[in-house]
Order: C-alpha cells, then sequence, then structure tokens
C-alpha cells in the first residue's frame, strides 16, 4: 500500500545514514476505506493528495516539536529548517486507524529506504509561510478561522517532488 509518512529535514538525514526511519508512532497516512467513505466522489489520484495533504500538515507538527527539542539534527546555521516533508513510500500492510481518522495507518515496521517511493520537501520560498503555520497549526485544528489562513498559506505552496535517489545531493545543498 502507499503511505504518506509526515518527516522533517532532519528525519531525512536519519532515512539516508541510517538505511531506515523510525517514523514518530510509526504514524503515516494512505487512501483507506474510511478516507474512500468520507468523499462522495474522488478518484484514486484525488484521495492519495488528500492523504498526501494529511502527512504535509502532520510534519508541521513534528517541525514545531524539533524547535523545542534542541538536539534537533534539521538546525542549519543555527535556525530550523521550516519545510514541511512527506515520504511517498510502498509498505506490507499497515494497520488502519480510522479511530485517529480516515487516513490514518501505523507501519508495522521501520520504513526501509528501499520501500521508499519518492520525497516530497516544501522549496526555500515556502519557509516563511511555513515558520508561521508551525506556530498556529493546533490553534488551525481547532477551528481559529486566523489561524486557518495562515495555515492555508503555507498548504498553498506545492511540495516538490524528488526521486530517492536525489535525496543524498538535496539535502546536502540544504
Amino acid at each position: 500500500m502507499r503511505v504518506y509518512i509526515p518527516a522533517t529535514v532532519a528525519m531525512l538525514r536519519t532515512l539516508v545514514t541510517d538505511g531506515e526511519l523510525h517514523p514518530v508512532s510509526r504514524t503515516a497516512f494512505a487512501v483507506t476505506p474510511s478516507l474512500r467513505e468520507a468523499y462522495s466522489s474522488g478518484d484514486d489520484e484525488e484521495l492519495a493528495e488528500v492523504a498526501m495533504n494529511e502527512a504535509a500538515r502532520a510534519s508541521l507538527r513534528l517541525i514545531a516539536a524539533g524547535i523545542e527539542d534542541e538536539t534537533d539534527a534539521g538546525v542549519v546555521d543555527g535556525g530550523v529548517v521550516h519545510r514541511r516533508a512527506v515520504i511517498a513510500a510502498d509498505v506490507e500492510d499497515p494497520t488502519l486507524r480510522p479511530d485517529l481518522d480516515d487516513a490514518v495507518v501505523r507501519l508495522k515496521n521501520p520504513l526501509r529506504m528501499d520501500e521508499v517511493a519518492s520525497v516530497h520537501l516544501d522549496l526555500e520560498g515556502a519557509e516563511d509561510a511555513v515558520g508561521k503555520a508551525v506556530a498556529v497549526v493546533d490553534a488551525a485544528d481547532v477551528g481559529d478561522p486566523d489561524a486557518e489562513f495562515v495555515l492555508g498559506d503555507a498548504e498553498d505552496h506545492i511540495l516538490a517532488w524528488y526521486a530517492t535517489q536525489e535525496l543524498p545531493f538535496l539535502l546536502a545543498l540544504l
């Protein structure tokens, strides 16, 4: 099953260095039966975009957690890298978690590099909007209209697609 795993730049570095990654709570997002039921229309490609957007929003929370963690390897030149990251991977039989949300799944094992299909990452131009969204993502989730507006600015930026073999070079350029 194709899953979308929220990540940070630090997590991508770990994946490249170690060849595997232990996603937070092994949480990922996918086109699940519950997600299909939640939408009255939409093909697999449109539903996959919904799942990826959920992973991108979760990436904001991971970035926020990294800001609080002084050991975050996503820090470059003294500043946190404010770029959402999503790893698209093909994994065997993840556990569906409709009790958490329609698109949520849990991986049964750590993610291996050979399961990664692609990586999606914000471009440099999104960093300001992402930085602002990190500060308000929780408020947006509970319906704060001003926070939703700020979050929308970040979500207007489309994540760039990178092939797996490009990942080490991409990270070297950050």
